[in-house]
């Protein structure tokens, strides 16, 4: 006999999972599926970003950068260590540590808001009276009856033809993350995120890394000021950043892999390297999901088609967070939740696609909200910019990080602030500030007169909107 729930969310990652939350906070019977497994088999949730993405990576950012300054940095603090060492299989113990904590986290708030659980595969099997037949196939199989469904199944990683991931020498991010040895020559594909991540990772740890971009920008996406500042830096740690790449063959040996590829200037080149990563962007993930059997629309890109509001082409059912259109982040999967959770109570759930935050956490991070000077003058809007370096920054100085920049763009005439890009220490904490003043419509001056701590890096925020007016106090 089946149960029936108010709601059944397909996929326990963060979009999932506080979907899940958020409905049984209003009130609704709710479950969630979802099939990640631990090294035991158990129940993992919280999709890729738990298990193999934000989460473990941000651990491993954290250790490598650790020891980074213990071999480099801390002597200018008049700290000196003797006999450096690395002991990877513990640091990589700490990491799954750190992502099973959050699994077993996310495990209590579903007891806490009275979620029921289903470890398995969620699929469709047909509509019914009262919504629609959801199979989990688990280590039993049930049936379950849900009057909406919300499908948060994510994306996976995108392969290169003739490269396919086997996690051991070829790496997606999944194996990017458990490499057991340092590599002492790792090839990067791809200079987006994640893979300007695990390149500094594994540079910080002793690996040579080489880049290998597509694109002939760096960083595309990131407003141009901060992306060549950044390709100063890492290139300046030792990452070798190549622009303008064509990758061809691509041959995996018994212990390395053999990357052939024309650069920039259209030489053909052969590099041979004992791991390679590939990042080159992300799929939706809908294998399984039998969505063919229900007619659930899929648009030409394979994402689950949604308005929106993010309602899919069958009544009563639902799509969030990378299956669906729109940056694949994780914490704009979690507004996708809430706000599915809260349209399904007849509420008006909200999410600005114009407010969320994009951050990199590399060294220095990058973050960034709203647009970038490149987009404000292909768009033709008249603007005023300011920026403020970290070196002016009495914090930063303490710290010892004075690298970056932080970068107001304003409405030339009405003074809103259009954008906010930093480059520098602890840039992800930082970029709160623009993200709640471009949510209230602020003006770069209303940021400019507001009291900030001293000595804080949130002083640099106030300095740089400051600049927009041009009377930065302290540059």
């Amino acid at each position: 006999m089946s149960k029936n729930f108010d709601v059944v969310v397909i996929g326990g990652g963060p979009g999932g999972y506080i979907a899940a939350i958020r409905a049984a906070q209003l009130g609704f019977s709710t479950a969630c599926i979802d099939e990640w497994k631990n090294v035991k088999g158990g129940a993992a949730p919280g999709g890729t970003c738990t298990n193999v993405g934000c989460i473990p990576s941000k651990a491993l950012l954290q250790s490598s950068e650790h020891y980074e300054h213990a071999g480099h940095a801390f002597s200018e603090h008049g700290i000196e260590v003797q006999g450096l060492s690395l002991d990877m299989k513990k640091m990589l113990a700490r990491k799954d540590t750190v992502v099973k904590q959050n699994n077993d986290g996310i495990l209590y708030l579903f007891k806490k808001n009275k979620v029921t659980f289903f470890h398995g595969r969620g699929s469709f099997v047909a509509a019914v009276e009262g919504g629609h037949e959801i199979k989990v196939a688990g280590a039993t199989e049930e049936s379950i009856i849900a009057k909406h469904v919300i499908v948060a199944t994510g994306s996976n990683p995108r392969a290169l033809p003739g490269a396919d991931f086997d996690e051991k020498l070829i790496l997606s991010n999944t194996g990017a993350l458990a490499i057991a040895d340092v590599p002492k020559r790792l090839g990067v594909i791809g200079a987006g995120v994640i893979g300007l991540e695990m390149g500094s990772v594994w540079r910080r740890l002793g690996s040579e890394v080489t880049v290998l971009e597509a694109l002939p920008a760096f960083l595309g996406a990131v407003d141009e000021q901060v992306a060549k500042e950044a390709q100063k830096q890492f290139t300046k740690q030792g990452l070798a950043i190549n622009l303008s790449v064509k990758i061809g063959a691509i041959t995996a040996g018994k212990n390395d892999v053999t990357v052939n590829y024309v650069d920039d200037k259209g030489a053909a080149q052969k590099t041979v390297f004992d791991k390679l990563i590939i990042s080159i962007g992300r799929i939706p993930n809908t294998i399984g999901l039998n969505a063919e059997a229900v007619g659930l629309q899929l648009d030409e890109r394979g994402f689950v088609a949604v308005d929106g509001d993010c309602k899919t082409s069958l009544s009563n059912v639902w799509a969030v967070g990378d299956v669906v259109r729109g940056p694949m982040l994780a914490h704009k999967a979690e507004e996708e939740g809430v706000a599915v959770a809260e349209r399904i109570a007849g509420q008006h759930g909200h999410v600005n696609f114009n407010t969320i935050p994009w951050v990199i956490y590399t060294s220095p991070e990058i973050a960034w909200v709203g647009k970038t000077e490149q987009q404000l003058k292909a768009e033709k809007v008249a603007y005023k910019a300011g920026t403020f370096p970290f070196l002016a920054n009495g914090r930063a100085r303490a710290l010892g990080d004075t690298t970056g920049f932080v970068k107001f763009l304003a409405d030339a005439k009405t003074d809103e602030i259009l954008g906010v890009h930093i480059i520098g220490p602890q840039a992800s904490e930082l970029i709160s500030e623009a993200v709640v003043a471009m949510e209230f419509r602020a003006s770069s001056e209303d940021i400019a007169r507001i009291c900030h701590a001293h000595p804080s890096l949130s002083e640099a925020v106030k300095e740089a909107a400051l600049a927009v007016d041009g009377r930065a106090l302290n540059f």
